[in-house]
């Protein structure tokens, strides 16, 4: 028969053990596991094997761990850990794909029934239908208030009903009439709740961000950059281009007010001074061909007329002439 090992044994075990993890991973998940149960616990493990290490314990325990560990190494950065470690928690350390490890632990989700006195995650709505359930029940959802008729001999729910709310504790009626009725509302597992990385701590809605969010928000940090740098009058490489162009255009306006001119305002004043020439020169193909139609349609015009007014000549000509 093997010895008993003591308690004062596990914890140099427990304590050895995490020191070699928080040297060898640099990436951490912290992790909330409320109402898991160990053989749940245990598929998670199974599951995340090969890259990743769930490792379980009192708060107390691992944070000293990590305040002592960090003395001995030299290793300040690992403290950020400490503040993460309140509540019924747990770390995952892993060397693989955060954001594919997040989604592994949230696979092993089983359905659990509504207990008294447990905290609703989410809200609860009894849809309707028959239930299968006797005349006889009917006590149950009259103290519930929830609308039933009978068809066939049994109980039928006419409407949706709105049984429990986000937040609020499961009452005996209500964990009565869904252990009834077959229905387990609430799933569990582990959350993550915090990412360690490197010494950094964020939140698990980072790992979600992809390419396009990331340009999104840099592109957004760069306007910002832009508009106080305008603000302020202070050159940054981001605020330059709009400095120059806004430089450019109080030039501008100055030569235009002026006789002070420059080669670039030239082109300026010359189109005030004659736009026109600028509008045949931009008039599309079709109109200038149409353009050039007219003119030549109005000499014919005027040449008709003038051989109209010599055969008029001559016919007064003629008269006079006998």
């Amino acid at each position: 028969m093997a010895p008993k090992i003591s308690k004062a044994e596990k914890k140099v075990a427990y304590d050895k053990k995490m020191c070699r993890l928080l040297d060898e991973y640099t990436q951490v998940l912290v992790v909330a596991a409320d109402n898991v149960g160990s053989t749940q616990l245990q598929n998670i493990r199974k599951g995340l094997r090969g890259d990743s290490i769930v490792l379980m314990g009192k708060n107390t325990m691992m944070k000293r761990t990590v305040r002592i560990h960090s003395e001995n190494s030299g290793n300040t950065a690992i403290l950020n850990l400490v503040p993460l470690l309140v509540g019924n928690v747990g770390l995952i350390f892993t060397k693989g794909d955060l954001k594919e490890v997040s989604e592994e632990v949230a696979k092993y989700k089983v359905g659990a029934p509504a207990r008294v006195g447990l905290v609703a995650p989410i809200d609860v709505v009894v849809p309707p239908g028959n239930t299968g359930l006797d005349p006889s029940q009917t006590s149950f959802f009259q103290v519930l208030n929830i609308p039933t008729k009978i068809n066939k001999g049994t109980v039928e729910i006419i409407t949706p009903v709105e049984l429990i709310k986000k937040g609020e504790k499961v009452g005996s009626s209500e964990a009565a009439l869904l252990s009834k009725l077959l229905i387990r509302p609430f799933s569990y597992g582990l959350v993550v709740l915090s990412v360690y990385d490197n010494g950094s701590v964020f939140s698990p809605d980072v790992l979600n961000l992809t390419e396009d969010d990331l340009i999104e928000k840099f592109a957004l940090g760069v306007s910002m950059v832009t508009s106080l740098a305008l603000a302020i009058a202070y050159p940054t490489l981001a605020a330059a281009p709009h400095m120059f162009a806004n430089a450019y255009k109080n030039a501008l306006a100055i030569a235009v007010e002026t006789d002070y001119s420059f080669p670039q305002a030239d082109k300026v004043k010359e189109y005030l001074a004659d736009p026109s020439k600028f509008a045949v020169a931009a008039a599309p193909v079709g109109a200038a061909a149409d353009s050039g139609a007219a003119p030549a349609a109005a000499s014919k015009e005027e040449e008709k007329k003038e051989e109209e007014e010599e055969d008029d000549d001559d016919f007064v000509s003629n008269l006079f002439d006998d």
